[in-house]
């Protein structure tokens, strides 16, 4: 599976990511800045499966209805805190389905 990480994702989750994915950082394609619209529409483009962000206002702010590309929100960006929910992130990747929609509630 191709993944992009938006940059509200600490950046480090690529290498927690296992299972064989390919795993890109929006700083790493050249998308830095680009408005979530935007950003959706070039990871769509470029071909990636998954869009994880922890943008909470995402589903508000964004129609992802025809969408080939799923996405993935997590409830929280922060790093402890992500690093201590990777089996729940890795368990919700590997749930996923083309278009699909997922939240991942990551304790505190």
């Amino acid at each position: 599976m191709k993944i992009m990480l938006d940059e509200s994702v600490p950046q480090k989750l690529r290498l927690l990511i296992d299972g064989g994915h390919a795993v890109f950082t929006t700083w790493y394609q050249g998308w830095s800045g680009l408005k979530n619209g935007a950003l959706l529409a070039a990871a769509e483009e470029a071909g990636f499966d998954l869009f994880i962000t922890a943008d909470q206002e995402l589903t508000y702010q964004q129609n992802l209805t025809g969408r080939q590309m799923a996405v993935l929100v997590l409830s929280t960006n922060n790093w402890d805190r992500v690093k201590a929910g990777i089996t729940q992130i890795g368990e919700a990747i590997e749930a996923t389905t083309p278009g699909g929609y997922g939240e991942v509630q990551i304790g505190g």
